[in-house]
């Protein structure tokens, strides 16, 4: 069964429940209230038929005038004598008794009563009341009025019809209504169950537009998030497995091409001919190359403990300056064999960081800025600034062009990938810095202008 069918009987139901009840709640309500002003009304009447009855004289108009009396109030009148012997009858609804009489204890109580009596028998079909007379001019002691309770109920025929009737029609306007609203209830969720539907099967570019106030509405803004989200992921997802495809094959290439530079050296050092000074050149380039391999295998650890390592960094207090000074003085033979000068300046600074990734942040940025600097100075500096350490790495190099500074730190990326192998770069260097960086909450930055050279800095807490 449908959820909108659902809905509809639900509502059908209940209401036909509740006006079932209802309506039997009325009818028995409108029973009860005309039983007990029936109850009262005969007691006010037999007053008066009293009054009426005891001035009746016996002569030739005395059943003329008693069954008037009894015309006249509906009720039916019994008249007993002092000897509680039936005498008077009307209207004649069974033939008179001469042995007929007042049951005793009835007469007792209509004796020790002011006013009337009134018996009612709930498992009864009539309605009575009894009243004492003192009269002179007939020889009536007591009176008996009665009623049939279907006479009082007579009224509630009518009535039921009316309710009835109107039942009928409510039914009838509820099966309208209940099919309506259930339509207007079930129709967003029905929308909601249909977009969740495509969203689960892969269509994300679903949104749906309900035009609404309501909770329906809330969630339909909910789902065209998730939507939104679960595309946003996707594209994201999509751009991670093309990076990853990528970071697989330029790792590929990457150890391909120097393992064949090494097999090609051992296989031209098997060659007899060879001279030692051959030998020797084919023996650096394999160890050069077996270098490149190690740094490569190097920056990927570096890289995966960043990715997955929750204690990449242990911070820890240290100068700055001094671990400045000591790459410079690492790099110096090898910036003075390309005619480089190589400069490091600043105070001492207290900084909380890791100082062996930090020292590892500051090789790289020397490293690259010898490899594509050809002449002129490498300046190293730190010095604060706004509460913060600014440290400080400029060359005086071929410089990056804007294209390129977008993608500078992503994994692999070479703005020209021949001359960067032909300098045994990985192209991770500038990833790991900015790894390292991202786990001291830091940010690596770069200006650069073609031909005239970059410059790299960050920041780092004052401890």
């Amino acid at each position: 069964m449908s959820i909108r069918a659902k809905l509809a009987w639900t509502f059908i139901l209940l209401l036909i429940f509740g006006i079932t009840a209802i309506s039997s709640y009325s009818i028995l309500f409108i029973r009860n209230y005309l039983l007990t002003e029936g109850e009262q009304q005969i007691i006010n009447d037999t007053e008066w038929l009293a009054i009426t009855i005891q001035n009746l004289r016996i002569d030739e108009d005395f059943e003329t005038n008693l069954n008037e009396a009894a015309r006249t109030s509906g009720y039916r009148l019994a008249i007993y004598d002092e000897n509680g012997l039936l005498f008077a009858d009307v209207p004649y609804y069974q033939e008179l008794q001469a042995n007929e009489t007042i049951d005793e204890n009835i007469a007792s109580l209509v004796r020790n009563t002011q006013g009337s009596l009134l018996l009612n028998d709930a498992a009864g079909e009539r309605l009575t009341s009894y009243v004492g007379l003192e009269t002179i001019h007939n020889p009536a002691k007591y009176l008996q009025v009665s009623i049939s309770k279907e006479q009082i109920y007579e009224p509630i025929k009518t009535i039921r019809w009316i309710i009835y009737t109107g039942m009928f029609i409510s039914i009838g306007l509820v099966l309208i209504v209940s099919i309506t609203f259930s339509r207007y209830i079930s129709k967003p969720i029905l929308q909601l169950e249909s977009a969740a539907r495509e969203i689960a099967g892969g269509n994300t570019s679903k949104s749906l537009n309900l035009d609404r106030n309501d909770e329906f509405g809330t969630l339909a803004e909910s789902l065209n998030r998730m939507a939104e989200k679960l595309r946003a992921d996707n594209i994201e997802l999509k751009k991670l497995y093309q990076k990853q495809a990528q970071f697989f094959a330029d790792i590929t290439h990457e150890i391909r091409n120097p393992l064949h530079t090494i097999a090609g050296s051992i296989e031209m050092m098997q060659l007899s001919e060879l001279n030692e000074d051959q030998r020797k050149k084919y023996l650096l380039t394999a160890e050069r190359q077996t270098h490149r391999i190690n740094r490569l295998f190097k920056d990927l650890v570096t890289l995966q403990r960043y990715d997955s390592d929750d204690q990449f960094i242990q911070k820890k207090r240290f100068d700055v300056n001094q671990a400045i000074q000591m790459i410079a003085e690492l790099y110096e033979s090898e910036a003075s064999e390309k005619g480089l000068k190589l400069e490091a300046s600043g105070h001492s600074f207290d900084v909380e960081a890791d100082p062996d990734k930090i020292e590892q942040v500051l090789e790289n940025l020397v490293s690259n800025a010898i490899k594509f600097t050809n002449s002129g100075t490498i300046k190293m500096s730190a010095k604060e600034e706004n509460g913060e350490i600014l440290v400080e790495v400029q060359d005086t190099g071929i410089g990056i062009s804007e294209d390129h500074l977008e993608r500078l730190f992503d994994r692999f990326y070479r703005t020209d990938k021949a001359r960067s192998r032909d300098k045994g770069g990985t192209g991770l260097g500038l990833s790991v810095v900015k790894s390292i960086l991202n786990a001291h909450s830091s940010e690596i930055h770069v200006e650069s202008t073609p031909g005239d050279g970059s410059k790299f800095w960050f920041t780092l807490p004052k401890a």
